[in-house]
């Protein structure tokens, strides 16, 4: 949640503030605010809303100085207004601070310092700690970056924050615990955020603080980082980025949103690429190689994700335990956390998560390891605290999703899963040669075929201008499309604010058939691969309700067409990889709907990309 900007050096700070601080708004866009330097006084502007009201605000304030830091909102101690926003200044007026996270003993810590003389304004968490930190300035008689760590030695909680100081003008200072925090390295000059997009144009190099690390950034010296809890330095270390400004940009589309559905074929194909070779008959994914035999022993594989992530989960399980014929649970990582899970040392547990930085991931992870279990992580992002905590995995390559509401990091998803069910199950000999070979083969046309499948966009917009209006929606699907049927349900709602959910085809009649009238769209995923005279069968019962039928169906589909009001024809593949195929038309459609509702579709409301506090 929340974005975080930092920079010092020798540019004019606010122009690089405010560009990092668009390019985070999908971490947060509630308030914002931004604070300068330059070198006499100290500016803060901020405000309720987003970056660009920030920014129509801050015109009547001197934007001169080289250092400055901004901060995007998502709202967690203080409803969303201008004094809830970051920065927050110290009582004295000396110490700005920014923050990314939550103190949950700041009510303690708050009623100590009131008992000590100081006042508060806001109602965060963040306020508190800016005047800890200065508290301990004065007991301590120390600088700012021994005060942060003093200080943070005494809260309870996730953080990612930077500290000003006018009396150290050259120096921000920059920790982390949980929330994600980068470095970007320049020329005589140092960039601090969430994550690397907003330098990725002034820098290629960064480095991301793990967890209870400390930064003092100074001018004209070396980066410097030291323990929190013990004081020992660290050895930085410099990583390439792997993304470009190209990436991050809309590139002529509306919305990111769009852009990114638009991206799957290329993605996907970049997620195999090198790793599936179906001439060779071989999948090479060294995370999967390297580990190989902690997957053939797993007496089970446990999955934990949360969101979209949890729906790919729920494919994997399909697909690992038909392919590899190992058991498979999936759990959002929110419950199995605080649920004292039965974990064995023979389990692996597979981590899935689009940021690498989702907290309720990160906590399960870290059970699991404690639990003596092999830990997985399938991600997106390079250097991710999963990436970084996780035993071995595999990164995805969608590269940056900008959208809060995830299309390409599904999908990229499932193939990354299909791909390591195809090696386990070459390992065990649990499929037939032939099918081991038609999979990788119709794994290396997916690109095509979901390219196919965008041109139903023109269809999933008709069919919205119908049905944009509507107050609920049912998604049924069975087999490998019953997860897309929760997918297609969360999509619609992030984005439109409709009501919808997600149901196995035949559970319709233990309870959802009672909503069914002629008012109730009903999606339906209908491909003839799979359960489809099951399906066929759920129609008819919903037809006989009254209720519109929209189905998603195989090309030259015959029966399904003569049943429902509305049709959405996708590419033939098998019943294992059709959610890859099935969720595009959904993507789309939910898209479209949004648009015409008249919904930011790239922030949605009450929503952040990623969720990095409980």
């Amino acid at each position: 949640m929340c974005g975080i900007v930092g920079y010092i050096g020798q540019r004019e700070a606010f122009s690089v503030v405010i560009k990092g601080l668009k390019r985070l708004e999908y971490r947060g866009y509630d308030s914002a605010g931004v604070m300068l330097f330059d070198g006499f006084d100290l500016k803060v502007s901020k405000t309720k809303g987003k970056v660009s009201d920030l920014e129509e605000k801050s015109k009547s304030m001197s934007q001169t100085g080289t250092i400055g830091m901004g901060h995007t909102r998502w709202a967690t101690h203080g409803v969303p207004n201008d004094v809830n926003s970051h920065p927050h200044l110290s009582n004295s007026g000396e110490l700005a601070i920014i923050h990314n996270g939550i103190i949950e003993n700041y009510e303690p810590l708050k009623k100590e310092l009131i008992k000590r003389g100081y006042t508060f304004s806001s109602d965060t968490d963040t306020e508190v700690l800016v005047n800890l930190i200065e508290e301990v300035q004065k007991n301590e008689k120390c600088k700012l970056g021994k005060a942060v760590q003093i200080a943070l030695n005494q809260v309870v909680g996730a953080y990612a924050i930077c500290v000003f100081d006018t009396k150290k003008p050259d120096e921000i200072v920059a920790a982390r615990l949980g929330s994600p925090l980068a470095i970007g390295i320049g020329t005589d000059e140092f960039f601090i955020a969430s994550d690397a997009s907003p330098f990725i144009e002034y820098t290629s190099n960064a480095i991301y603080l793990e967890d209870e690390e400390m930064a003092i950034v100074r001018l004209h010296k070396p980066l410097r980082i030291r323990k929190i809890k013990d004081d020992a330095l660290v050895d930085p270390y410099v990583q390439e980025l792997q993304m470009n400004l190209e990436q991050i940009e809309k590139g002529g589309y509306d919305h990111f949103m769009l852009k990114e559905i638009y991206e799957q074929p290329s993605v996907i194909k970049d997620t195999y690429r090198g790793r599936l070779l179906a001439n060779q008959g071989l999948i090479k994914m060294a995370g999967i190689e390297d580990n190989l035999e902690r997957f053939l022993n797993a007496e089970r594989i446990l999955i934990v994700a949360c969101g979209t992530s949890w729906h790919a989960g729920l494919v994997a399980e399909y697909i690992i335990e038909e392919f590899a014929r190992i058991p498979v649970e999936v759990e959002y990582a929110s419950e199995f956390r605080y649920r004292n899970p039965i974990i064995n040392k023979n389990d692996v547990l597979i981590a899935i998560s689009q940021s690498g930085e989702t907290a309720d991931t990160l906590a399960a992870i870290k059970l699991a390891k404690e639990r003596g279990a092999f830990v997985f992580g399938v991600c997106n992002v390079v250097g991710s605290s999963i990436s970084r905590e996780t035993h071995a995995g595999a990164y995805t390559h969608a590269g940056p999703e900008i959208g809060v509401a995830s299309t390409k990091a599904f999908t990229t998803q499932i193939t990354v899963i299909t791909m390591i069910a195809l090696r386990l199950a070459k390992a065990k000999g649990t499929l037939s040669n032939s099918d081991y070979h038609r999979y990788l083969q119709e794994l290396e046309l997916i690109p095509e075929k979901v390219q196919d499948a965008l041109l139903t966009n023109d269809a999933a917009e008709a069919i919205g201008k119908v049905f944009q209006k509507s107050s609920n929606c049912l998604y049924l699907g069975r087999g490998y499309n019953f997860p897309v049927a929760l997918e297609g349900a969360l999509k619609l709602k992030e984005i439109s604010y409709i009501h919808a959910e997600g149901y196995p085809a035949a559970e319709m009649k233990h309870g959802p058939i009672a909503l069914i009238d002629e008012h109730m769209p009903v999606i339906v995923i209908a491909p003839k691969q799979g359960h489809y005279d099951k399906v066929v069968s759920n129609i008819q019962e919903i037809k006989s309700r009254s209720g519109k039928i929209i189905a998603v169906v195989t090309k030259g589909d015959v029966q399904v067409r003569e049943l429902a009001d509305y049709v959405i024809e996708v590419p033939d593949t098998s019943d294992a990889l059709s959610p890859l195929i099935t969720t595009i038309p959904l993507q789309l459609l939910s898209y479209h709907i949004a648009v015409l509702r008249g919904c930011n579709v790239d922030q949605p409301r009450n929503l952040a990309k990623s969720v990095t506090v409980e």
